[in-house]
């Protein structure tokens, strides 16, 4: 009922949905670009239309009674930022607990324009040895969809030229916002 719900609903606002189905049952979703508050209900619309159960997660303090109940119950994994690394090691354990998971991330962070991606998706998808699916909702062409796998080889600036290509053509619904899609480099320490 809810995918047939949800697929009417994107034809009736002229949307329509490109699914590839990546074959893994456990996966790092990300999602871009991420320009406003409507990402997130057309996300939830188009994955519901091709049938994906998935988690999601989101700054702690929007999980406050009764929004934090809904929340919950769609999926939503509330996360204090302050705590990085006991976040990541959470979702790692979630990932070796269960036998399927869906976890959708925005690596942008925020809908304000950022100059850099924020990588812990990539930290979370190779150190939970899960790939990484592309997803997007694309505002110039009312489409959403699920594409690509990345399989994540530790060489993150290697990886992120693929994510780049992907991405270098998915409009937000305000394109002004968008930033480049690129991570801050580390410097590599000496021996």
């Amino acid at each position: 009922m809810l995918k047939k719900s949800a697929s009417l609903i994107l034809k009736l606002c002229g949307w329509r949905v490109q699914f590839t189905d990546p074959g893994y049952r456990k996966y790092v979703l990300i999602g871009a670009p991420h320009t406003s508050n409507w990402d997130f209900p057309m996300a939830l619309l188009g994955l519901a239309s091709i049938g994906i159960k998935f988690n999601w997660v989101a700054k702690h303090t929007l999980f406050w009674p009764p929004l934090g109940t809904i929340f919950r119950s769609i999926g939503g994994i509330p996360v204090d930022r302050s705590s990085g690394a006991a976040f990541l090691k959470n979702m790692i354990d979630l990932y070796l607990e269960r036998e399927s998971l869906v976890l959708a991330i925005a690596p942008e962070g925020t809908r304000s324009k950022t100059r850099y991606w924020k990588t812990g998706f990539y930290a979370l998808a190779e150190r939970a040895e899960v790939p990484i699916v592309m997803g997007f909702v694309d505002y110039q062409r009312k489409l959403i969809g699920v594409g690509e796998v990345l399989l994540p080889t530790g060489d993150i600036e290697h990886d992120f030229s693929a994510i780049q290509k992907f991405y270098q053509d998915k409009i937000g619904k305000y394109p002004e916002l968008q930033g480049a899609i690129e991570i801050k480099v580390r410097s590599k320490k000496k021996p």
